[in-house]
């Protein structure tokens, strides 16, 4: 009985590993994540540019005479 249960459980171990996601939807989830992120990096540098842009244009007021 032990051996039964044994390959049973080896059997259904296997069969829930083999059910991975194939080639071509790995490739589709790779090339998502990578427009995503460069979405993300494209707006944090505008962001960045935006904020530098306006910080140099204006002085703090211990500078100012």
């Amino acid at each position: 009985m032990r051996k039964l249960v044994a390959l049973l459980f080896v059997a259904g171990a296997l069969s829930i590993v083999s059910c991975g996601p194939s080639a071509e939807e790995k490739a589709k989830m790779e090339a998502e994540a990578k427009a995503k992120m460069d979405s993300l990096f494209n707006s944090a540098s505008q962001a960045v540019t935006t904020a530098m842009d306006s910080t140099a244009t204006t002085q703090p007021d211990s500078v100012k005479k």
